[in-house]
C-alpha cells in the first residue's frame, strides 16, 4: 500500500471514531501546548515575577553595608565609593546596583512652619527603586536627570505625606530641609514599602552638597536576575568590593531564610506543573493503548478479510500503527496552535519579548514526543493485530 492511501485510511479512521477518540485528543493537545508553554516561558516569568513581587525581590536583593568600624580603629565612617558601584554592576547576573546613604531623624518643615518629624532620609542614586521594588501612589520617583543635575527636589513616603500636607496632594508642594527647599515629586507607596513609608528621599547628589554631615554612601543594594544567582552573585561581592576600594568591616547581607522558602516553593510549583504536563501526556498515551485495543477487538473480523485477500503482517501492522501515530500528532498539532497563543499573551502579559529560536525547538520536541507517544503506545496492538491468525479471525463474531 502506498504511504499516502496507509496515511489516509488512518485518518479516516481517527475521524470515523471521533467520539470515542474526544478525551485522548485534548489530554494530548492540553498537554503538548502545556510542555511547549512551560519550556518556552518558564525562564522569562521567572525574572519577572522576580521584578513585581515583593516577596521573591526580597530574595534577590542582597544589602552591603560596613560594620564594628572601631575594631580597625576607623574614625571616619566608611563609605561605599561610584566606582566600586561600577564594578558590582559588572558582576554576571546583577540586575541593578545602588548607593545608599542613612541619615536619621530628620526635622522637615511643611509650607504652614510646622515642623514634621522624618523617621529617617535616604540619598539615593536613581538605581534604588528598581534594586529594592519600590514605585509611586503619586507622582514619579527621581532619575538619571535629577541625579545628574543635582537637582533640589524629593520623593516622600506615603504616611509621611500624609503627615505634612494631610489630604492635599503632596505632588507639586515644597518642603522645607536643612535650609533648603525641595520640591515634592512623587509619593512612595505600596505593600512593600514596610517602614519607608515615614521616610523622606532625595538624590544622593543633591545631599552631597546640601546635607551637612553628610559622610557618602553607607549601604550599597544589589539585585540579582533571579533567586538561582544569589549564591554566585553573593559570593563574588567581597573580592570585588575589596578590589576597587579599601573594604575593612564589609558586611555582605543575603536574606538566606526567605532565598530558602522562595527557592523551595518555586521547586515544588514547577515540580508539580511537569508533573500534571506528564501526567496529561501519559494518559493521553494510556488513552490511545486502550483505544487501539478495543479497535483491534472491534475489528477482527476486518483483518481476517485484508489478510485472507492477501494482505501481509507488515500490512496489517503498518496501518493500525499509522492509525495510533495519527490520534497522537493530530491532537499535538492542534496543541502546538494553542500554545503559540498562550505564550503570545504570556509575553504580552509580563512583557518579554518571545524567543522565537527556543519555542521552534519547543515544538520541534513536542512533535517529537507525539510520535514516540504513538508508536509507544500503538505498538503492542498494531502486533497483535498482525499476528491474528486468519481462520480465528474469520470465525470471530
Amino acid at each position: 500500500m502506498r504511504f499516502d492511501d496507509l496515511l489516509r485510511i488512518s485518518f479516516r479512521q481517527v475521524i470515523r471514531q471521533r467520539r470515542r477518540n474526544l478525551g485522548v485528543a485534548l489530554a494530548i493537545a492540553i498537554g503538548t501546548a502545556g510542555l511547549v508553554v512551560v519550556i518556552t516561558m518558564g525562564q522569562d516569568v521567572k525574572e519577572n515575577i522576580n521584578k513585581d513581587l515583593e516577596l521573591i525581590g526580597g530574595a534577590t536583593r542582597i544589602k552591603l553595608y560596613f560594620e564594628n568600624l572601631e575594631k580597625y580603629s576607623i574614625v571616619i565612617p566608611q563609605c561605599f565609593w561610584y566606582s566600586t558601584r561600577k564594578a558590582l554592576r559588572e558582576i554576571p547576573a546583577v540586575d541593578s546596583v545602588s548607593l545608599t546613604a542613612f541619615m536619621p531623624w530628620k526635622k522637615i518643615y511643611a509650607k504652614d512652619g510646622r515642623k514634621i518629624t522624618a523617621r529617617k532620609l535616604l540619598a539615593t542614586d536613581e538605581f534604588y527603586w528598581g534594586a529594592n521594588g519600590l514605585a509611586p501612589v503619586q507622582g514619579r520617583l527621581y532619575g538619571s536627570k535629577e541625579v545628574a543635575g543635582r537637582e533640589k527636589v524629593c520623593v516622600l513616603g506615603e504616611e509621611l505625606a500624609r503627615k505634612i500636607f494631610g489630604h492635599e496632594k503632596a505632588v507639586g508642594q515644597l518642603v522645607y530641609l536643612e535650609k533648603n527647599y525641595y520640591r515634592v515629586i512623587g509619593v512612595l507607596g505600596g505593600a512593600n514599602i514596610f517602614q519607608r513609608s515615614n521616610y523622606i528621599f532625595i538624590p544622593i547628589t543633591t545631599a552631597e552638597d546640601r546635607i551637612a554631615r553628610f559622610n557618602g554612601a553607607t549601604h550599597v543594594y544589589v539585585r540579582c536576575h533571579t533567586w538561582d544567582d544569589v549564591e554566585g552573585v553573593a559570593a563574588a561581592i567581597p573580592g570585588v568590593v575589596k578590589k576597587n576600594q579599601p573594604a575593612p568591616g564589609l558586611k555582605v547581607e543575603v536574606p538566606w531564610a526567605i532565598l530558602k522558602q522562595v527557592k523551595g516553593t518555586a521547586w515544588w510549583i514547577e515540580f508539580f506543573v511537569l508533573l500534571a504536563v506528564s501526567a496529561t501526556l501519559v494518559l493521553g498515551g494510556l488513552g490511545i493503548w486502550n483505544i487501539m485495543m478495543a479497535g483491534v477487538r472491534s475489528r477482527t473480523r476486518e483483518i481476517g478479510l485484508k489478510k485472507a485477500i492477501g494482505a501481509r503482517d507488515k500490512d496489517i501492522m503498518e496501518q493500525f500503527l499509522t492509525e495510533a501515530l495519527c490520534l497522537s500528532l493530530v491532537p499535538a498539532l492542534f496543541g502546538i496552535i494553542l500554545s503559540r497563543g498562550v505564550v503570545e499573551v504570556l509575553a504580552s502579559l509580563f512583557n518579554i519579548h518571545l524567543d522565537e529560536d527556543l519555542f521552534l525547538l519547543c515544538v520541534g520536541m513536542g512533535i517529537l514526543f507525539a510520535v514516540i507517544l504513538g508508536i509507544g503506545a500503538g505498538l503492542s496492538p498494531s502486533i497483535r493485530a498482525s499476528r491474528m491468525e486468519v481462520i480465528s479471525a474469520l470465525r470471530f463474531e
